[in-house]
């Protein structure tokens, strides 16, 4: 078994489609370890504010399999076939890493450059696995999240999912 971590995101009915995909996910490889959920504001667009996650899970599937199943799910979860990097969507699950592994071929790139380019991806990775170093760089995600420049980041953990008000 290997442990591998998938960003997940949503900016179309959040909620619904966070929850549908970690049930999802969850049917698919087993217990998931969770970060927090973190509002970000879209990169490259304009559009609804993100959730983001990242979960951790054990599989003895290869990453590309992984990744292919990733493409299916956000499918079956209303994602188009056409849809652009930089767009809305109900459901973007992308495989981040996959044990030591590296990987840069037919569109998989493990790990993938969004952890060192986007804190929507790298603080909730740091918060799962702090201790865990970057394949390449050799540094903690801890490491790496504590030297990412923090001006102009604009995300925040949010109550997910939201409570809901007790009955009077």
């Amino acid at each position: 078994m290997t442990r591998g971590f998938i960003s997940i995101g949503s900016n179309v009915e959040r909620e619904q489609h966070i929850s549908a995909g970690l049930k999802s996910l969850e049917q698919t490889f087993g217990k998931l370890v969770l970060s927090s959920v973190y509002e970000s504001e879209p990169v490259g667009f304009s559009g609804n504010a993100f959730y983001n996650l990242v979960a951790g899970f054990d599989s003895g599937l290869d990453a590309k399999t992984i990744a292919r199943l990733l493409r299916q799910l956000e499918f079956a979860h209303g994602r188009a076939t056409d849809s652009k990097k930089f767009s809305s969507r109900t459901l973007d699950l992308d495989l981040l890493l996959f044990g030591d592994g590296v990987v840069n071929e037919g569109g998989l790139q493990i790990p993938r450059a969004d952890i060192e380019r986007y804190a929507f991806v790298l603080e909730p990775l740091a918060e799962i696995a702090p201790d865990l170093k970057h394949p390449v760089l050799q540094l903690s995600y801890a490491q790496l999240w504590a030297n990412m420049p923090k001006d102009g980041i604009r995300q925040c953990r949010v109550n997910f999912p939201p409570q809901q008000p007790a009955p009077k």
